[in-house]
């Protein structure tokens, strides 16, 4: 397997990127735009934009920001409302796996900057059944939680005749250099299939009746009408546009996170296969099962994607990524057992159905049908071309946990709804 010479991303990286002579990957390549734009320019025409969409009362919403209670969530709502101004309506999606404290984390978001919320739950029984389903066709179990991250806000613009959605940061500028940040890509509908989706819209998982399915586990079109992408002729009836701030903002997810810290007391937490404390606290599974299944069909997990990230913004060395890599890739997710009671399937059965979608460029199976990595980062550390490309260090990379907002008798590994909006 072929990996970058100055972050750890592999070559077959879902979102795929490619390598300049210099080994270097695109993603890479894109992060230097980072250190080189006028952000002062760029932060102008966001005004110019957001002026476009400002309504002259505030009893009106300017625009929808997505909110969920962990990422830069905290950093996207004061941008846009404290720095901007604007009025926005928070649209979030629960995911059914959420934690305690991202369900802290959100209530003191609402709260705080004193701003309407409205939120998607859809029944627990269905959400089960499309889970179960997408194991089996995709080997996912959160194939659901980006579908409706990726809609919800989308069919309140159309909805509610808002026209302009506010993303924060686009995954594919950020990890593989999809694009420019001149190129001020938005959110579309291909994106999100190929790529959030795997390449299965919601009709795509309906089961026709020749299907050999259970009856009681077939997918109807019942079960994923919230999932649908609205119709472009009523996105073009509304003039539905989703930009991403990190087109306009240097974006820097760590300190983003340390300034929510500090200015709004943003909850962290220690993840079970990561060293990052600040993303994704809000899910008892994006850092556990979830991760460990990335890492099963694709030979990495996000520990590698948080490395990067941290190798390109100068806080960490290639060699201490590495490090972390072998640190945490391998850690078995505590909460698998959690997971298996919930979806009704066995540790065993799931696995099954989640080797059938390993990638054959990075594993083998032996003749005992035991899988082994044909290759790994760790095999890299001295990989010639190293460096005459390395990016200086310049600062520590050091998370932080925080306080707890709650006594220690809260179970903190349980998945919940919802709780009360403010928490004292």
């Amino acid at each position: 397997m072929k990996y970058c010479t100055r972050c750890l991303y592999p070559g077959n990286h879902p979102l795929h990127l490619t390598f300049d002579e210099a080994g270097v990957c695109s993603g890479c390549r894109i992060h230097e735009e980072k250190d080189i734009l006028n952000w002062e320019d760029r932060s102008q025409k966001l005004k110019r934009i957001l002026d476009n969409y400002r309504s002259s009362s505030h009893r009106i919403y300017d625009c929808i920001v997505p909110v969920s209670g962990a990422r830069d969530t905290y950093f996207i709502l004061h941008v846009v409302k404290n720095i901007y101004g604007m009025n926005p309506l928070l649209v979030t999606y629960n995911k059914h796996y959420n934690t305690q404290q991202g369900l802290r984390n959100l209530a003191y978001l609402r709260t705080l900057f004193n701003c309407d919320l409205i939120m998607m739950a859809i029944g627990r029984q269905t959400v089960q059944k499309i889970t179960k389903s997408t194991i089996k066709k995709l080997g996912s179990i959160y194939w659901h939680c980006l579908a409706g991250q990726t809609v919800y806000p989308v069919q309140t613009a159309v909805k509610l005749k808002i026209p302009l959605i506010i993303w924060g940061v686009h995954q594919g500028c950020d990890q593989v250099g999809m694009f420019s940040h001149l190129d001020e890509v938005e959110m579309t509908r291909k994106y999100r299939k190929e790529h959030d989706l795997m390449g299965w819209e919601a009709e795509d998982l309906v089961d026709e009746a020749e299907d050999l399915v259970d009856e009681a586990e077939r997918i109807t079109e019942a079960d994923i009408h919230q999932f649908i992408y609205p119709h472009d002729k009523d996105l073009e009836k509304v003039g539905v546009r989703g930009i991403y701030l990190s087109n306009y903002i240097r974006w820097d997810s760590k300190k983003q996170h340390e300034f929510a810290i500090a200015k709004y007391q943003y909850e962290t937490a220690l993840q079970q296969r990561t060293f990052d404390t600040y993303n994704d606290i809000d899910c008892i599974h994006y850092s556990g099962l979830h991760d460990y299944i990335k890492f099963l069909k694709y030979g990495y997990g996000k520990v590698m994607d948080h490395a990067c990230r941290e190798i390109r913004l100068k806080r960490l060395t290639r060699e201490e990524g590495i490090q972390l890599i072998k640190q945490y890739q391998l850690r078995y997710p505590k909460d698998f057992s959690i997971f298996s009671q919930w979806v009704g399937m066995s540790e065993v059965e799931i696995l099954e159905w989640v080797n059938r979608y390993r990638d054959p460029q990075i594993w083998q199976q032996n003749g005992m049908g035991k899988w082994k990595l044909r290759d790994s980062i760790i095999n890299h550390k001295n990989d010639v071309g190293v460096d005459a490309v390395r990016l200086e260090k310049v600062e520590e990379c050091q998370f932080t946990i925080t306080p707890s907002k709650v006594s220690k008798e809260v179970r903190e590994d349980r998945g919940q709804i919802w709780i009360k909006g403010y928490v004292d």
